[in-house]
């Protein structure tokens, strides 16, 4: 009944010298490596000869794209983006120094194998998230998109939802399934960022960016209920639509994905920052209005363009530090990482106080995701997407890599 389901190179980085006025924490001139490897391996003796012979289990398509960290665990996700993948959410244990033992460690299902595995016929299995978010109370954000193969066939398996996790406990604690008016045909959910207090855990909300239907989800914890919110500046800028990544041009429309969220205001509410994927154009709008969801899209002018950070400055993933006001953001295009410091330099978002941080051509090709974790503590996965996709990975060559 269970389907087989059954649990079971070169590192240098410029030094992040503080340009964002004191930002998060000083990147040593080397960077600090917490995994690299040239292929994942997953824990588990079921993924050896039968999987591998089935096809349940195919190595090099498997690739990482998001991550955040809680205590120990270092969350690392595994897209369905081709068949062969064992499981799409995972973690690697890490040491007191935020270090794995080994830096090729094998990942873990979480919070098990059951609920990861395609044969599984439980309600509550995933099928492929693409990001994840760690909030205040303890607790692991998902989204599930539902889909298998988004590179090829792109089977819908199952609605997309949202899954929320107890992180002391390991456990599934809700599970919301998006309803038709939440998401349209080429709706693509791939990023979550949740909003919560310690002091008011049952009232927390999530801000779900679609980057393929160009709008946004909002999620509330304490009604159980979601809406979806339009606006022009969810979607794709024409003039920003084409890349160049490790020799390879490809032109990409991809709507809103990065979403990051200020510090709390005095009335309680916070801003969310996003861009698309395929812009160069950072906006903002009021948690307050997203949360009203009958004037959500009807509040034209309440949402905010801030600025460009100029020419091929696309970008994945961001993230704030909420210590300091620094909104950290991949870049795409520049094999690296920006910032911005949204309280010194919040009337000017431009190029000129936009600046890349890091840089490195080989170990931050295509860098995907960026977090800021409780210590301050900034956190960035490379993987080389554009070539996993178009090309194809060279096994003996390191492909993946986390840095802190």
């Amino acid at each position: 009944r269970d389907g087989g389901c059954r649990d079971v190179g070169d590192n240098t980085l410029p030094g992040l010298l503080l340009v964002c006025r004191r930002a998060v924490r000083q990147w040593t001139t080397k960077g600090d490596v917490r995994l690299e490897t040239a292929r994942l391996s997953i824990s588990g003796p079921e993924h050896q000869t039968p999987a591998i012979e089935s096809g349940a289990y195919v190595q090099a398509n498997n690739m990482p794209v998001g991550l955040d960290v809680w205590n120990d665990k270092l969350f690392i996700t595994v897209p369905r983006w081709k068949t062969g993948v064992w499981s799409t959410l995972n973690y690697v244990s890490l040491g007191k120094t935020n270090e794995p033992a080994d830096p090729s460690p094998e990942l873990i299902p979480y919070p098990s194998y059951k609920q990861n595995c395609l044969g599984s016929a439980s309600a509550d299995r995933m099928v492929s998230v693409f990001r994840v978010s760690v909030d205040a109370c303890d607790r692991l954000w998902a989204v599930d998109t539902g889909v298998e193969d988004a590179w090829g066939r792109a089977d819908q398996l199952q609605a997309p939802k949202l899954m929320v996790f107890d992180l002391r406990t390991d456990t599934l604690i809700r599970q919301h399934t998006f309803g038709a008016g939440d998401v349209k045909p080429d709706s693509f959910l791939a990023n979550v960022v949740a909003d919560a207090s310690p002091d008011a855990c049952g009232d927390a909300h999530a801000y779900v960016p679609d980057l393929g239907g160009s709008g946004l989800l909002v999620y509330s914890l304490a009604t159980d209920a979601s809406w979806r919110v339009e606006h022009h500046y969810f979607h794709f800028d024409p003039l920003a639509g084409n890349y160049r990544v490790a020799g390879h041009e490809f032109q990409w429309t991809d709507g809103v994905v990065g979403v990051a969220l200020s510090p709390r205001a005095p009335d309680g509410s916070r801003t969310l920052y996003f861009h698309p994927l395929s812009s160069t154009t950072e906006f903002a709008v009021s948690t307050r209005v997203l949360q009203n969801a009958t004037a959500a899209s009807d509040s034209y002018h309440a949402y905010r363009a801030l600025g460009t950070r100029g020419p091929g400055t696309q970008a994945s993933g961001s993230a704030l530090d909420e210590g300091t006001g620094v909104l950290f953001y991949t870049q795409v295009n520049r094999d690296g990482v920006g910032c911005w410091n949204s309280v010194t330099d919040a009337d000017d978002y431009s190029p000129d106080t936009n600046t890349l941080v890091a840089q490195d051509r080989r170990t931050l090709e295509f860098p995907n995701d960026v977090k800021v974790d409780r210590a301050a503590t900034l956190w960035v996965l490379s993987d080389r997407l554009s070539t996993f996709l178009y090309d194809g990975l060279d096994p003996n060559d390191v492909n993946f890599r986390v840095f802190s």
